[in-house]
């Protein structure tokens, strides 16, 4: 029964994955159809960055009163919403409209999920869990790219995804009994008996029980400027605001940029932009085998540092280095979204981390807001042969302020 909750999270996970790239992977069509600049794409991201930092703050008390289970159908069932609206959208204003339920939908369960993870399972479940929203974002690509090799056809794209997610919402709905079983248990005994089950070690602890669905967890809340004050915690949040806008800017500009810098057809460059989306997949899956012994710290490290070396090799004037490095900038990406939040309790203490992962989203979702709009008005003047070296700037950055939370725990 444990083992069936945890696959129905890798399952949410999967549907929280399947809207992030369709945007970028259809915008170089997209923006001549609705006779918008290019750089418009940065709008339509910040609306929905926007509702998803509303509703990942709001997350702790919606599944406090609905329970984990109905929130994340519900979730799913407002980003279906939204991408069948998508498809029928004939204007830009209209894509505004329906980003607002797309980023509504796509935040309400982030926090209270990772957090659930982080307490209660070891790294390699937080790596292939978020390997998973990963096969999400790589297959959205792929239709989209067969969409638009039908006469770009992009409508039909997100009328595809816009299906699979309403029959992942009725999955979702058929699964309610069971989380309302697990939820009349002792909150953290679930993810106890699941781990011993799967032969690690049990990770739940009385002082750090969560909820599973409906309940309270059983930790002092923690406001939001006493988790400030941590040491180390702004550090960590300026990390992930690099990291996420790091992976976001990739992920929206890349196929445009292999088209407008490089002469690559939309069709063959949407593929060529699932590049980095199937590198951070394949990392996520292949770090679950050794996150556990290398540790969070070193996969933090080396993936920033993988990150930059990708950068820098599509910076180069070659067609097929440049989707290499593309390709490795999200091989090395891979860890470092499911390590930072991994390495919360260690780095703050368990009562703290329900509060301090709460941030942590905010401080993503502010990074997918602001960075790749920010890039869109930029390259607009200065041109998109600048994406590579800007990713650089964004992965230096967060390999900054990690080794600097580093040094604060070492002292």
């Amino acid at each position: 029964m444990y083992l069936l909750l945890l696959a129905i999270i890798y399952l949410a996970f999967i549907s929280l994955g399947l809207p992030d790239s369709l945007v970028g992977a259809g915008w170089p069509v997209m923006h001549e159809d609705l006779g918008v600049p290019v750089s418009y794409a940065g709008g339509i991201t910040f609306i929905i960055a926007v509702g998803t930092i509303i509703s990942s703050l709001a997350s702790e008390r919606l599944t406090r009163r609905f329970g984990a289970g109905l929130v994340t159908a519900v979730s799913v069932a407002m980003t279906a919403a939204a991408l069948l609206g998508f498809s029928v959208a004939t204007h830009y204003w209209m894509l505004c409209l329906w980003a607002i339920p797309y980023g509504l939908g796509a935040g309400a369960v982030d926090a209270a999920l990772n957090n659930y993870v982080a307490l209660h399972y070891t790294a390699r479940h937080m790596n292939w869990l978020h390997s998973f929203w990963g096969v999400g974002a790589s297959i959205s690509p792929f239709v989209m790219s067969l969409a638009l090799s039908a006469n770009g056809n992009w409508p039909a794209a997100y009328r595809a995804i816009g299906l699979l997610q309403i029959g992942l919402t009725a999955v979702l709905l058929a699964s309610l009994p069971l989380w309302r079983r697990i939820a009349a248990i002792r909150p953290g005994d679930g993810a106890q008996a699941a781990e011993a089950a799967d032969g690690a070690e049990p990770d739940g602890t009385a002082e750090a029980a969560s909820v599973v669905d409906g309940g309270r967890a059983a930790q002092t809340h923690v406001s939001l400027l006493a988790a400030l004050r941590i040491p180390g915690v702004p550090s960590v949040l300026l990390a992930f605001f690099a990291y996420c806008a790091f992976e976001q800017t990739a992920m929206l500009w890349g196929a445009t940029f292999f088209v407008s810098d490089r002469g690559f057809e939309a069709s063959s460059a949407a593929s060529f932009g699932a590049l980095f989306v199937l590198g951070l997949t394949a990392g996520r899956f292949l770090c679950g085998f050794f996150a556990d012994r290398v540790g969070d710290r070193a996969l933090i490290r080396g993936g920033f540092l993988l990150g930059a070396v990708g950068a820098l090799l599509v910076a180069l004037p070659l067609g097929a280095v440049s989707f290499m490095g593309f390709a490795l900038a999200g091989v090395g990406a891979a860890p470092v979204y499911p390590a930072i939040i991994h390495s919360t309790p260690e780095n703050f203490g368990r009562r703290n981390s329900q509060a301090i992962i709460g941030i942590q989203m905010a401080a993503a979702y502010t990074g997918t807001t602001i960075m790749p709009p920010l890039f869109g008005i930029i390259s607009g003047r200065v041109g998109l042969w600048l994406l590579p070296f800007y990713l650089l700037a964004l992965a230096l950055l967060g390999l900054a302020m990690t080794e600097r939370l580093n040094g604060l725990k070492r002292s």
